[in-house]
C-alpha cells in the first residue's frame, strides 16, 4: 500500500463511503480505486486527483496534503544513479536490495534522514 493509497481508504473509511460508490461518482472503476489504495496502480492524474479532492469536499492544508501524498506514492520507482557518487549507487542497490526487510519504526527513520539532507543548488 502507497501512502497515498492509505490515506484514500481511511478518507472512504471515516466517511462510511464504499469503493463502489466512490468509483462511481468519479467516474472509475472499483477495481481501478481497489488498485490505487492497494499500491498496485501508480500516481493517480491530475485531473483523478482533482475529482477525489473534490469528491470529499477537502480544502486547503489537507487537499495539499493529499497531492503531497499523491507525489510520493509511484510503487515503482526507478532511481538514476548515472554521474553520481558510487556511494550514491551503492545505498541505491543497498535500499532497493533491503526494502522489504524494512519495519515501519526503520523506515520513517531512515525518511526523516533523507530529509534532512539538504538539497544541492543546480546550476
Amino acid at each position: 500500500m502507497t501512502p497515498f493509497g492509505a490515506k484514500l481508504r481511511d478518507l472512504r473509511a471515516e466517511r462510511g463511503i464504499s469503493q463502489k460508490d466512490m468509483a462511481k461518482s468519479i467516474g472509475v472503476s472499483a477495481a481501478y480505486l481497489s488498485a490505487l489504495e492497494h499500491g498496485r496502480r501508480g500516481q493517480p492524474t491530475w485531473d483523478k486527483l482533482q475529482r477525489i479532492i473534490q469528491y470529499f469536499n477537502i480544502i486547503w492544508d489537507e487537499a495539499e496534503e493529499l497531492q503531497r501524498l499523491a507525489m510520493i506514492s509511484d510503487p515503482r520507482i526507478v532511481i538514476d544513479t548515472g554521474g553520481l557518487s558510487p556511494a550514491a549507487t551503492e545505498l541505491a542497490n543497498v535500499l532497493a536490495t533491503k526494502i522489504g526487510d524494512i519495519d515501519e519504526k526503520t523506515a520513517r527513520l531512515l525518511i526523516r534522514t533523507m530529509e534532512a539532507v539538504p538539497e544541492k543548488r543546480k546550476r
